[in-house]
């Protein structure tokens, strides 16, 4: 059995700088640092302070290049602790400093750069990798060496090696091979000495390869040889049992073990003779140590386990469970994330990962490890927070509707409820799409049923609408709501954008209309059929993303009374060029923040554009940011605090952006840093204002400093007075005026120079 400590995520960051969401549960390796350990995840590495038992995160947005852990090692000579990413990227943390060593990564070969392993010695990190065995000099961090010691010289993959006695062992694919730590050469394939199929090691594949003292072990498929003398015997294996590591600790030899669904570690001494078992809350064991007295496990469903007294803790950092690609949604600072997804082709993935909630700095996973009933809602990708009571309600695609109360209870709607399967697959029901309306209704897209809009009124009572359109497989996605209370709903599979008016009449469907926006003048003018975003902007505009750009419906009030009406395409200027906005890009999502400015998702990273789509403000690569991926799949952002989350094909992440939605007076306006510390070069917000408020920064005697106006309901500022110069230290007046130019005292900004 095992108990479970839930460490907080991060804080929101101040304007302008990243956090990321990352999952962080499932630990894939471990290595022991200086009264730490250090733990890695396919995504990133985080380490548990054992002093204090905290936690510290290490990715992308705090200083790392790049996402997705294949191998870490520290070091205890130099205290350095280096990470190799799976896109054979290297970096070494060394303190509070990050030395990227991109060399292995930018290397133009056509073979397996993967790293596999990673080994100190000296000074320097030895990477076991699919080239051989590459040298990184721990000093100057760089590449100091590369041995290609497979047969012939050809590349082999290294799975791991040693130091032992004065000679350089290395686990291969064509089997154990030596050559002395003295050679001068070591890069000549020649210099090195095949160990397996002699003297009782046997040929084959070697896994793995540990000092012990005065020896070293290596693995043979599922068992463990050890070398006496010149000779190597049998030390131990199991033949019901697989070995996913082995490692050396603190005098123990710990082997990993897998049966089917069953984990358990080996506890060997130096004879072979197991002096115990650890089984009891273990799934999956990938990596063990020991260290001050207990053992210290890497499983990828309970994440770092404490294990003593036969006793298992698990430490697992508050996090996603899993990397979210269905639609984002953030509200008054509470984030969920659906985890599900469709192909291309709009079919199921059989995704279980469920649904993410952050709140508070806390998550909340809903899937099958918060209830079995959830293992069968598959493919979660549409989601909405009620606006009344803040439960949450999830459109799974295949497995129906899901309602999580506030008391966390669930309730499903499938089977024997109004919600109908696809005419094709009477099994699957399908809720793509989800959005409340000013009167507490809830509309869903019945994706594939014959009757594919659906309400459930907030007196509980269902009504479902068909689309009188000839619709291939009558797809039904993403739903929005106007100003005028008409919905907009994507139909996938090429079938365009619908408009549905129900005339403030849910029950009378004779005054029901319909209008269909697809591809050309005279169809609507989308640029093209395959719609794959919609949104509602602060003028009431609906812009429509595509897989080949960007439209606007600038007339949604007149979609049924004028024929002219139909999207038209913006124009931006791009150097000395001008061009329709987004021309062959994927829009995959779209968010307005506060000053009416557009987020656009796409496979080029996000972009920021200005409120009328003419002007391109940002954008944001993970080559010239902390963006995880370029490979970006859905956007939000909260109202509140504006940060801008981002679905990515990597995990997870957020940029605090510089407007929030402005209120109506300004009201409990904040300021962030305040006070303002010694050498601060970020940016100062000035959050809770009244939309685009006039902001002006004076010295107690009223002596004009810098002046703005806010970005919805948020103003930026550098902490430098009208001509460039950082300000001295001192108090400083924040004045305040909105559209009727009444000016007052909003708050106080205390600044500290250095």
């Amino acid at each position: 059995m095992h108990s479970s400590s839930l460490l907080c995520q991060s804080s929101l960051p101040p304007v302008g700088q990243w956090r990321d969401h990352l999952p962080y549960k499932t630990v894939i390796g471990l290595t022991q640092g200086e009264n730490n350990i250090f733990c890695a995840t396919p995504f990133s590495v985080f380490s548990l302070d054992l002093s204090e038992y905290s936690i510290t995160r290490y990715s992308k947005t705090n200083g790392l290049h790049a996402t997705g852990v294949r191998a870490i090692e520290f070091d205890e000579q130099t205290q350095k602790l280096l990470i190799a990413y799976t896109n054979s990227d290297i970096d070494i943390l060394y303190r509070n400093d990050v030395y990227h060593v991109p060399d292995i990564k930018r290397a133009n070969l056509q073979a397996d750069k993967t790293i596999y392993s990673i080994y100190t010695f000296g000074g320097n990190f030895y990477l076991s990798s699919g080239l051989g065995i590459i040298i990184i000099d721990g000093e100057k961090y760089e590449v100091k060496d590369t041995w290609r010691i497979g047969n012939g010289g050809n590349y082999v993959k290294v799975n791991g090696i040693t130091v032992s006695n004065g000679f350089y062992y290395a686990a291969t694919e064509e089997g154990l091979k030596s050559t002395a730590v003295s050679n001068n050469d070591p890069a000549n394939f020649n210099n090195w000495q095949q160990e397996s199929g002699l003297n009782g090691l046997p040929p084959g594949n070697c896994k793995a390869v540990l000092s012990l003292p005065g020896t070293i072990l290596s693995l043979i498929g599922d068992s463990l040889f050890i070398r006496n003398g010149n000779n190597w015997d049998l030390l131990y294996n199991d033949i019901a049992w697989s070995i996913n590591r082995v490692s050396f600790s603190d005098n123990r030899v710990l082997v990993c073990q897998q049966k089917n669904q069953t984990g358990r570690i080996a506890v060997l001494d130096m004879t072979g003779a197991v002096s115990e078992y650890i089984q009891d809350g273990i799934s999956v064991p990938a990596d063990v140590l020991h260290y001050q007295g207990n053992y210290w496990i890497a499983d990828p469903l309970y994440s770092l386990l404490k294990y003593a007294n036969g006793q298992a803790v698990s430490f697992r950092p508050a996090s996603p469970d899993s990397v979210a690609t269905g639609q984002l949604l953030s509200k008054d600072q509470v984030f969920l994330a659906a985890a599900g997804t469709v192909n291309e082709q709009w079919e199921p993935r059989q995704n279980t990962n469920g649904l993410f909630r952050l709140a508070d700095g806390d998550w909340t996973n809903y899937n099958s490890s918060f209830s079995p009933v959830l293992d069968s809602v598959k493919d979660i990708i549409a989601v909405a927070n009620d606006p009344v009571d803040g439960s949450i309600w999830a459109g799974s695609f295949g497995g129906g509707l899901l309602h999580i109360p506030k008391d966390q209870s669930l309730e499903l709607f499938k089977q024997n409820s109004p919600i109908q399967p696809a005419n094709f697959d009477r099994s699957s029901y399908r809720v793509a799409g989800l959005a409340f309306d000013h009167d507490h209704n809830l509309w869903m897209a019945n994706d594939g049923a014959s009757r594919n809009l659906l309400v459930k009124k907030n007196d509980g009572n269902w009504v479902s609408f068909t689309a009188p359109f000839s619709l291939t497989e009558n797809a039904a996605a993403g739903i929005i709501i106007d100003d005028s209370g008409q919905k907009w709903m994507i139909s996938p599979k090429g079938n365009g954008l619908i408009c549905f008016d129900d005339n403030h009449s849910i029950d009378n469907p004779v005054d029901d209309r319909w209008k269909l926006f697809r591809f050309g003048a005279g169809n609507g003018n989308l640029p093209s059929n395959n719609v794959l975003s919609i949104l509602l902007d602060k003028s009431g505009f609906i812009w429509v993303g595509t897989d080949d750009g960007m439209a606007v419906i600038q007339c949604p009030q007149q979609v049924f009374s004028s024929p002219g009406c139909e999207a038209v395409l913006p124009i931006v200027q791009q150097g000395n060029f001008a061009g329709y906005l987004f021309k062959g890009e994927e829009v995959r999502s779209m968010a307005v923040d506060g000053a009416d400015r557009k987020w656009v998702a796409t496979s080029q990273g996000v972009f920021l554009i200005s409120a009328d789509g003419e002007k391109l403000i940002e954008h944001f690569t993970e080559e010239n940011s902390a963006l995880l991926s370029n490979d970006v799949r859905q956007v939000c952002i909260d109202n509140i605090s504006g940060e801008v989350f981002l679905g990515t094909v990597k995990g997870i992440c957020s940029f605090r952006g510089t407007a929030t939605t402005g209120g109506s007076t300004n009201s409990n306006v904040l300021v962030f840093p305040n006070p303002v510390p010694p050498g601060y070069a970020g940016t100062i917000a000035i959050r809770g204002l009244v939309e685009h408020a006039v902001v002006k920064i004076t010295e107690l005697d009223g002596r004009l400093v810098y002046q703005t106006r806010a970005l919805g309901g948020q103003a930026i500022w550098d902490g430098k007075d009208y001509r460039g110069k950082k300000i001295s230290t001192g108090v400083y007046l924040v004045l305040v005026s909105d559209d009727s130019r009444q000016e007052k005292l909003a708050t106080k900004i205390v600044f500290i120079a250095r």
